[in-house]
């Protein structure tokens, strides 16, 4: 690739603290910043017009804030997230949203830093080509391979995941919401906040005797599916 991969819009209303971004980034030569926004409006339309791949996303803006922003544009067709706020009491909700970090300012170079190198690994591979793409796993006996079609759900377990598939499972040591970037585009969605399906995998969603939903899978595992996510649930199931 050339040397600016990748392109970055930058929004908050506070023009020191787009100056400061442009700054931090000056130090990552393949990310190039191609627009400023002041609020939420200016961020939908440069969205449209610029396609970045990356917005560093303020939380409170005039008019439209950042989380307004995001409903609008819906998550899927939102670029990477990261959040840069002077707030914290919005992490919780900014994860929610399927933002890839949460920044608190003021930002100092080596957190800047720890970003940047999760914004990369994303970046890349989404852009990677996979006709079949699978996971590696470290087990005691070395490292396995586990193709991504042949996983059932993953969840998550804390700082780690573990992968069911064929009936065995492994542990990865990776958060649910990094590995569900990377498999998303191949028929996983979320059933509840610490569990992630294949669609291909399940073989009805129904009641539980508690009057609870569960998906199915056809390896004869039942998942519950959050009251919240149950309607993008079904959505995706229906649409596969």
């Amino acid at each position: 690739m050339s040397r600016a991969e990748w392109r970055v819009l930058v929004a908050d209303d506070e023009p020191a603290a787009r100056r400061g971004v442009r700054q931090l980034l000056s130090a990552f030569p393949s990310f190039r910043v191609v627009g400023e926004c002041r609020n939420g409006e200016e961020v939908l339309a440069s969205l449209d017009a610029l396609d970045p791949h990356v917005v560093f996303l303020d939380v409170q803006m005039p008019g439209l804030g950042g989380f307004d922003v995001i409903r609008r544009r819906t998550p899927e067709r939102m670029p990477a997230i990261v959040f840069l706020t002077a707030y914290d009491q919005f992490a919780i909700r900014a994860f929610e949203a399927q933002a890839l970090d949460y920044l608190l300012k003021p930002v100092s170079e080596a957190r800047f830093g720890v970003t940047m190198a999760r914004l990369a690994r994303r970046l890349r591979a989404d852009a990677t080509p996979a006709s079949d793409p699978a996971i590696v796993v470290d087990t005691a006996r070395g490292t396995s391979v586990v193709p991504v079609h042949e996983i059932d759900w993953v969840g998550a377990e804390d700082n780690y995941v573990r992968i069911w598939t064929r009936g065995k499972s492994y542990l990865l040591r990776e958060s649910l919401r990094d590995l569900e970037h990377r498999i998303r585009p191949h028929g996983f969605v979320r059933a509840h906040r610490r569990a992630l399906v294949r669609l291909d995998g399940v073989r009805e969603v129904a009641a539980s005797r508690d009057g609870a939903t569960v998906a199915a899978l056809v390896c004869g595992a039942r998942i519950p599916i959050s009251r919240r996510r149950r309607a993008a649930f079904v959505a995706a199931l229906r649409a596969r």
